[in-house]
């Protein structure tokens, strides 16, 4: 398609999404074939709600072996455009920058006598980044129509609205972070200069969207304190919510009722459930969980040999040593727990690190209690699904650092993620709730949870860039 803007052509695509980790991904098996496997999550709901007839396109980075070798054999779908970008500084821009700086800041990780390190290692990662940016940039502005929406995901992507600004005027640019905002004092710890791309980058979009009001203005402040306001950018508040129809759909096919009979017989007869799903993401608080759980049982002997923990902590990020730790950390615990507590008949922690979708669904069905207690999270889904799954009502027990508390606040039992006392206190009353209170709050919880479905999450963006 001719463009209008000088002698440069352009894609015909009405519709872009740009995010780190595409809708499928490409493995080469035995045979040296491309098995394909699809993904699930919000985006991929919401894409498929605009149908095959908006002209939509998902650009995408090649994460491994497998999909860059789909590139370079040209194989790929229809809405996907999988960019292969140099291995290096992927791994720079996507492990060094994003996951171990971006993050850290965002979740306010950092133990600081002894981190962050800004030197020049930081500095040659960060130049990465920027290319990563740039390729990403470069490619939605080949590929938009005059005047296309495109929607940039995340904390991957920061300079890219800015970058896509430059090339492509004509375009109506969204950033969506599903991540926290830091404060303004925290987030002042980048570098002065890292601070002001990312901000500019960001303030390249017409809107910006946050999942929490609390988020959102965490943003405009280091905005208005750093580089003067956000100009003529927009900010929305888009809370993701849970997917009803599929989960309920889901948990109750035969994988899942299996999954269920097994865990039944693990946990044995009569007794009550905490359940927690997480990734080993050290903004997770597992080890703190698993802390309070044993304080519970030390606190309240009663409850021994009458619950269980039911913890699953699926390996993240294993290739950075501090979350290979972290792993080895929670691992330890648990057995010193189950060591210390456990019975012949009772073992007081049932821990998974193997990640399994159905398991984590059966899990949530037989859920008393969902312990969601993060140190800072940007939503919390899992908060949201198991009220939805649950069959005998649940009550949540929720840190106040979990974006998911501004919608389920009121009918969770609250806790400061880092006090164990506390938490401990929070777990027995959640234990100790009554049936039909447990039943009530569950119903509201559900309610609130599933107000904003991915679609119409994703759909709500789109129209707010389109007016």
């Amino acid at each position: 398609m001719a463009s209008t803007q000088g002698e440069k052509t352009q894609g015909a695509h009405r519709i872009l999404v740009a995010s780190n980790r595409g809708p499928i991904t490409y493995e080469v098996d035995e045979n040296g074939s491309l098995k394909a496997k699809r993904g699930g999550g919000g985006l991929v709901s919401g894409l498929s709600a605009i149908g095959p007839e908006a002209g939509a396109l998902w650009v995408c980075s090649a994460l491994g072996d497998g999909d860059r070798e789909a590139v370079r054999r040209g194989v790929g779908e229809d809405g996907v455009r999988m960019l292969d970008i140099d291995a290096t500084v992927h791994t720079d821009a996507y492990n060094g920058i994003a996951n171990s700086v971006l993050w850290f800041v965002h979740h306010m990780l950092y133990q600081t006598p002894l981190e962050p390190v800004f030197d020049a290692e930081f500095r040659r990662q960060w130049g990465s980044y920027k290319a990563y940016n740039r390729a990403f940039a470069e490619a939605l502005a080949e590929e938009a129509d005059q005047g296309a929406v495109v929607v940039v995901q995340d904390y991957h992507l920061t300079l890219v609205p800015g970058m896509l600004r430059e090339l492509r005027p004509d375009l109506r640019i969204g950033h969506f972070s599903h991540t926290p905002w830091a404060p303004v004092d925290y987030f002042r710890m980048l570098p002065d200069d890292i601070s002001e791309q990312v901000l500019r980058g960001m303030l390249g979009a017409d809107r910006l969207g946050f999942l929490t009001h609390r988020w959102a203005d965490a943003f405009t402040a280091c905005a208005d304190e750093l580089v003067g306001g956000l100009g003529d950018t927009r900010v929305g508040v888009h809370g993701l919510g849970a997917d009803a129809d599929f989960l309920r759909r889901r948990s109750h096919e035969a994988d899942v009722e299996e999954r269920m009979a097994a865990l039944r017989e693990e946990i044995g007869e009569g007794r009550k459930t905490i359940v927690r799903v997480d990734r080993t993401e050290l903004s997770k608080n597992i080890v703190r969980g698993l802390l309070a759980y044993r304080q519970l049982l030390d606190d309240l002997p009663s409850w021994r040999e009458r619950v269980v923990h039911v913890a699953f902590a699926y390996p993240s990020r294993q290739d950075l040593a501090v979350y290979r730790d972290y792993t080895a950390e929670v691992q330890s615990l648990a057995d010193d727990i189950n060591s210390a507590y456990g019975t012949p008949g009772w073992t007081p922690v049932i821990l998974h690190v193997k990640d399994d979708f159905a398991r984590s669904l059966a899990a949530y069905r037989l859920a008393d209690v969902a312990l969601v207690n993060p140190i800072r999270d940007g939503m919390n889904l899992v908060a949201k699904e198991v009220p939805v799954v649950s069959d005998e009502g649940c009550a949540l027990v929720l840190s106040r650092e979990a974006g998911a508390y501004e919608e389920l606040g009121e009918d969770a039992i609250v806790v400061n993620p880092y006090d164990v006392i506390g938490t401990a206190r929070a777990l027995h009353e959640a234990l100790s709730m009554p049936p039909h209170e447990r039943a009530e709050r569950t119903k509201r919880l559900a309610a609130a949870a599933t107000a904003l479905p991915p679609a119409q999450w994703f759909l709500e963006q789109l129209h707010e860039l389109e007016a």
